[in-house]
């Protein structure tokens, strides 16, 4: 049986695989279109302002078939008498590849249809912080900060603006749809009939993958985009402590936590570099290397830590600060991006003035390589929060001649391989982790974690505790499997301040994550921390505590996603997909195949409501049996909403729980 089907209409054609129908052409209604454009982009403080004018748009009416068999098809697009596009199709098992080439390199503008359904839903672009199914939506996709208290109105941002977004996508219909470009784009899923991707650029290729079930499509598509490296053992024996300030203060936040018997797996100093202070505001010296006066003697500092079994994680980023040695280094041999008259681009950040590593030099990314094993690795690090990668302008000049447009979008990706490759060549994977927030295609090959940013310390579904969620179900589509948050939140502005309730229920939260992690917040001494006072001690133990039994299962989803591609962080509609309900469902998931978890993302609640699938489940804390539907469970604190599946092979494992 033919896999590929073309089909000549008596003015256009269709093109089947695997019998779904994935493109229909008519005069009146064109699969292609190609145009040229210009592009305004304005940035400020990682955040952009993007236009555009059309100069152009040609839909591609005529074509002819050039060679056609089961297994492919070539196709050329004519404009007039010249020909414009040529298509070619491959098909390779449950695989379709579109490759494009176009007879002007001044067309950079390009259109797609994919043939569409009403009841279609559509998953993943990456990591999304509003949405989980995207039918309805148009879809920029662009690497950018993801913006500070979205909401109605925003302070700044969007609800699509995103440190990680992807063009890729699944669709109910169990197909996954992944373009090879690095360009900007809009995907726009507004329309009944079809799917428009808007691409700033021809396309190298787009990959479709067509099976006949969601878990299958899903794994598919991250084998394809790449798995990540596995998690260290150790990161499951506890939570990591954000402290900063120093050995007394960690040491004091250590005992605290040990008095009340809080495993701890890790700490997490990102001022280990150094810190400035604007107002009340704790900001880090960006140069890496340890700062001898907050970290006197840091590598025998480590290896004490890690006698009492304890790993020490710093932090880097992709910039440098005005006036360190590095910076000057950098500077004189031509290893920071610079500006069109070919001087040093200086960076505005909300830490003042950086400057921003050139990562399309080779020698930039060796000498990067060498600071991170030399300074980092080689005193005893066992990981870092790899941070940025939104910044490069696109008014710059690159070492390699690339364009900053083209460039702009891979450059988080670029980043996450040389930590990656630092690691990797003194031969510590699955021994150090470093964790990323800025993303796009392909980064799931080399980060090793994921974070969620930097989220508002505060209840707000637009840039609060919620958010979390989507984002976590919508980027474990797109490849990445090993994802954690803040907890608490990071960004507090004006009268934002963490609650005591906001912390715990975020607390919560992060139980049921591969990775607990605090953060003290960009305003440390005005927001409430783990050691707060004894009952928000006691609640953290108690949560920590869960964390760590749940240490077989962790290990468990994590060799499941290994193997198959499937994060541990996951949608509900993955195991149950004949359920429609499913599809909207945004601050809800499974952890693996076998939890529900519906995190108390209000304030002030000791009911909240659960729509649970069809089957089997078990409320942890009562042990009362549901059979699916909407319910309402008590959740007071210390008890989110958690239900295991009653034949699941870790009942006993999750039983046990109670009894903290």
């Amino acid at each position: 049986m033919s896999r590929l089907k073309f089909n000549k209409l008596a003015d256009g054609f269709t093109i089947y695989f695997k019998d779904y129908l994935f493109l229909k052409h008519s005069p009146n209604d064109p699969c292609f279109k190609i145009g040229k454009a210009e592009a305004k982009y304005k940035m400020h403080h990682g955040h952009f302002k993007i236009r555009e004018k059309i100069k152009t748009q040609i839909p591609l009416l005529r074509f002819k078939l050039l060679d056609s068999s089961d297994v492919h098809l070539e196709l050329e697009f004519k404009n007039s008498e010249v020909q414009v596009l040529k298509v070619f199709i491959q098909a390779e098992n449950d695989i379709l590849r579109l490759r494009f080439s176009c007879s002007d390199p001044e067309f950079n503008r390009f259109w797609m249809r994919i043939q569409a359904t009403t009841d279609e839903a559509i998953f993943g672009l990456g990591e999304q912080f509003s949405e989980v199914n995207f039918r309805g939506k148009e879809v920029p996709l662009w690497v950018e900060e993801q913006g500070v208290g979205r909401g109605d109105p925003p302070i700044t941002g969007d609800w699509y603006t995103t440190y990680h977004p992807q063009p890729t996508f699944v669709s109910s219909q169990n197909y996954f749809c992944h373009c090879n470009s690095t360009s900007y784009a809009k995907f726009d899923f507004t329309n009944e009939k079809f799917h428009e991707l808007y691409i700033w650029s021809v396309p190298g290729e787009i990959v479709l993958g067509k099976f006949e079930y969601t878990l299958e499509t899903v794994s598919n598509l991250s084998k394809l985009l790449g798995i990540q490296p596995k998690l260290p053992d150790w990161v499951y024996n506890g939570v990591w402590l954000g402290i900063q300030g120093g050995n007394e203060i960690v040491e004091e936040k250590i005992r605290k936590c040990l008095e009340k018997k809080i495993k701890i797996a890790a700490v997490w100093c990102q001022d280990w570099q150094g810190i400035h202070m604007q107002g009340t505001q704790k900001r880090l010296i960006w140069n890496w290397e340890y700062d001898s006066n907050l970290y006197p003697d840091l590598p025998n500092y480590i290896k004490s830590l890690n006698d009492r079994g304890i790993k020490y994680l710093g932090y880097n980023n992709s910039m440098l600060a005005l006036g360190v040695e590095q910076y000057q280094y950098a500077l004189e041999n031509g290893l920071t991006v610079k500006n069109l008259d070919g001087n040093q681009y200086k960076i505005i950040t909300d830490s003042g003035e950086k400057s921003l590593l050139d990562l399309s030099n080779p020698e930039t990314i060796t000498w990067f390589k060498e600071i991170i094993k030399e300074n980092m690795i080689n005193i005893g690090m066992s990981g870092w929060m790899a941070d940025y990668g939104e910044y490069l302008p696109i008014d710059c000049v690159l070492h390699s001649g690339e364009s900053p447009e083209m460039f702009h979008n891979k450059f988080p990706v670029i980043f996450a391989k040389a930590n990656y490759e630092a690691v990797k060549e003194v031969d510590k994977l699955e021994e150090i982790v470093f964790f990323t927030r800025a993303g796009y295609s392909h980064i799931s090959k080399y980060t090793t974690a994921v974070w969620a940013g930097d989220q508002l310390v505060d209840w707000s579904l637009g840039d609060g505790l919620g958010t979390v969620i989507p984002a976590g179900i919508s980027i474990g589509i797109c490849g990445i499997g090993y994802y954690h948050f803040d907890i608490g939140g990071f960004h507090s502005l004006e009268n934002y301040f963490r609650t005591k309730e906001l912390f715990m229920r975020w607390t919560e939260a992060a139980v049921f994550t591969m990775i607990m992690r605090t953060h003290e917040s960009v305003k440390p001494y005005d927001n409430l921390q783990f050691d707060y006072d004894d009952e928000t001690l006691e609640h953290f133990a108690k949560m920590v505590d869960l964390h760590v039994r749940l240490k077989p299962y962790f290990q468990y989803i994590s060799e499941e996603y290994q193997k198959t591609g499937i994060s541990p962080f996951r949608g509900c509609f993955l195991h149950y997909e004949n359920d429609p309900e499913l599809y909207n469902l945004k601050y809800q998931y499974m952890l693996g195949p076998d939890l529900v978890i519906a995190p108390v993302i209000a304030p002030n609640k000791d009911l909240w409501k659960v729509y649970l699938p069809k089957d089997d489940w078990i409320h942890l804390w009562s042990n009362t049996e549901y059979n699916g539907g909407w319910i309402s469970v008590r959740a007071p604190l210390g008890r989110p909403p958690v239900f295991f599946r009653k034949d699941s092979k870790f009942k006993d494992l999750f039983k046990s729980l109670i009894e903290i």
